[in-house]
């Protein structure tokens, strides 16, 4: 797996001051992309041991409320495999601390049920996952005004209550 960018204190991917890790490699390839370089499976650097105890090191200092994985396409199964070490990871040693992913691809159509990005990992990612953002963005439903996204279809999920309930919930501008 290779990685674009690494922000070590990043503002604009999710609540608070977090991690941020924009992975390599996206078959979305969405039209207007705030990030097509990240669509080369190869862009970047090469994600390593010492690049997951880097993020794991960088997440330590209290004011740090948590990680955003985006991209590129953390769902994509290749993608899938590099990452679940980290969040099993970060779980064990900040259990307090939430991860926010961005996905094109939709909970229910693509996560949940069979397709090119479920793999036999994924109910596992999903279940250390507090919010997911999922859809393509599309660019005739941008809107610059909603939070942490970039286009109305795209949706924050609260997945822990989610997966509990067996229903989509959706969190509300209010709610972040």
């Amino acid at each position: 797996m290779y990685y674009g960018a690494l922000k070590k204190t990043d503002i604009a991917n999710g609540p608070g001051v977090r991690v941020s890790l924009f992975v390599s490699g996206c078959t979305h390839q969405c039209r207007e992309c705030f990030n097509p370089e990240t669509w080369n499976f190869t862009y970047g650097k090469e994600y390593t041991d010492r690049v997951r105890k880097e993020i794991l090191e960088a997440l330590s200092p209290d004011y740090i409320q948590g990680l955003t994985v985006l991209g590129g396409e953390p769902f994509e199964p290749e993608n899938q495999r590099g990452l679940l070490a980290l969040y099993r990871d970060m779980r064990a040693r900040y259990p307090k601390k939430n991860i926010w992913v961005y996905t094109g691809y939709t909970l229910e159509r693509d996560l949940l049920q069979e397709s090119r990005a479920r793999i036999e990992i994924t109910d596992e990612i999903l279940s250390m996952i507090n919010v997911l953002v999922d859809g393509e963005f599309i660019l005739e439903k941008k809107n610059i005004s909603l939070k942490f996204r970039g286009s109305e279809n795209q949706r924050l999920i609260h997945l822990p209550r989610t997966l509990r309930e067996g229903r989509t919930v959706v969190l509300m501008d209010d709610e972040i």
